[in-house]
């Protein structure tokens, strides 16, 4: 089938070895309007520890949207998230000295032989269980500074930790276990039997950590931000940039931000045509600021609907949450508080504006400081703000939360709706809060 066939619905199993960029292979075009269903391989800790993947995740092929031009936004609806995996292992990292280079997540090489990207094996279970294929050294970059595995229970929405015979029962069986589809590379984490504080138990509610679109350079897809890019400075391996300016080029699809889950909308800037819509790094669960760098990475599959927005100037994602999600401070006025604050404008003779919508803008950069100054500036150019009148409206009506350490965050803020109008966000912004 030709990538250039506009289909309605597009179903997407095919995925990358860890990159992104517009030298990736189309997996087809949807129509302007159209649903795509993805049905994608767990993020993070699967590509991490096989050594041949090129980035820290396993998203999707790019997705073409019908129309969509550099300079223009493509809204992506997000109307379903479901894990099928039964089980995932995941915890903080510690490095394996030897098996990269510059950077654990990208240029990874066999610590005996030398290999670069090195084919691998699986022989039995335990964090020396992935072999290079060439000279059978334990051949992956990472192991678990403290780990854990985590059983789902899919129809109450919570999770176990599990105890070191039960890590090991589900290693035996990892491939089935954590559903790893049959197009993925991955090796499946399970394998490496965490048993670190087992009978815990944790609430699940899954989102998407990876999804956005094409950058116009190709770069690994767990680099696409502002914070994990840092590492591509001065990097020497195909994927290394020059200066912090280089990663301007960046699109911010990873951005771990809980509130991007089944009925959000996220809206990301058109910077290669077509679009390039991608998905990856299921997460079951994760507090704000995904503390351990890592959570419960998953299969699953993700339904969405796609529509052009034209000519909007986005410098990085803007989010739509679901209105449960949004803080106390920046969610839609209330009938009651419209009228109560008409009420105090007439007694104090000022118009009062109460035609007003939610936005979130994602910032990232080498910390949380640096996300939110780029947020900042984000938000002044969409807005056609200052930036003393960007940080007093999200002092007032919003503020800023923090998708992850140390640099992804998202700026709430209440916008007034003529200036949504102004920057094309004034349909979506009606059409997700009912206004």
């Amino acid at each position: 089938m030709s990538q250039q066939e506009v289909q309605q619905e597009l179903y997407v199993d095919q995925y990358t070895l860890g990159l992104v960029g517009p030298d990736q292979e189309w997996a087809g075009t949807v129509a302007d309007g159209g649903t795509v269903k993805t049905y994608t391989p767990p993020g993070c800790w699967g590509p991490m520890v096989t050594p041949s993947f090129r980035g820290g995740h396993e998203v999707t092929r790019p997705i073409r949207v019908e129309g969509a031009e550099v300079g223009d936004a493509v809204a992506i609806h997000i109307r379903d998230v479901e894990v099928t995996s039964m089980a995932t292992s995941t915890g903080s990292m510690a490095e394996r000295e030897g098996a990269f280079g510059d950077d654990p997540f990208v240029d990874h090489r066999c610590p005996e032989c030398g290999t670069t990207w090195p084919d691998s094996v699986v022989e039995g279970t335990g964090e020396d269980a992935i072999r290079c294929a060439e000279c059978g050294a334990n051949a992956s970059s990472f192991g678990f500074e403290y780990g854990y595995t985590v059983a789902f229970d899919h129809e109450n929405a919570v999770g176990i930790t599990l105890d070191k015979e039960g890590a090991h029962e589900l290693a035996l069986d990892a491939d089935e276990v954590m559903d790893i589809p049959e197009n993925a590379r991955q090796h499946p984490i399970l394998l490496y039997e965490p048993d670190g504080m087992p009978g815990t138990l944790g609430r699940l509610r899954p989102f998407i950590g990876n999804i956005g679109t094409t950058p116009p350079v190709t770069m690994p897809d767990s680099h696409n931000a502002g914070d994990f890019g840092q590492n591509l400075i001065g990097a020497d391996h195909d994927y290394g940039v020059e200066t912090e300016a280089d990663l301007e080029l960046r699109t911010d699809g990873h951005m771990d931000v809980p509130e991007v889950r089944a009925g959000a909308t996220l809206i990301c800037p058109v910077v290669v045509e077509g679009g390039g819509v991608y998905v990856g790094d299921l997460h079951a669960n994760q507090g704000d600021g995904e503390l351990s760098l890592h959570t419960t990475d998953v299969s699953g599959t993700v339904t969405m609907d796609v529509e052009v927005i034209e000519d909007v100037d986005l410098g990085g994602p803007v989010l739509l949450p679901n209105e449960e999600d949004l803080p106390f401070i920046s969610a839609p006025y209330t009938d009651e508080e419209v009228a109560a604050g008409d009420d105090l404008g007439a007694e104090h003779g000022v118009d009062v504006d109460t035609d007003a919508a939610p936005i979130q803008v994602i910032g990232s950069g080498a910390t949380v400081n640096d996300a939110t100054q780029n947020a900042f500036d984000r938000a002044g150019e969409l807005l056609d703000m200052s930036e003393g009148e960007v940080r007093g409206r999200c002092t007032f009506t919003g503020g800023v939360q923090i998708g992850r350490l140390p640099g992804v965050v998202q700026l709430d803020m209440l916008v007034p709706m003529d200036l949504l109008a102004e920057a094309g966000l004034d349909d979506a912004a009606r059409e997700q809060y009912g206004l």
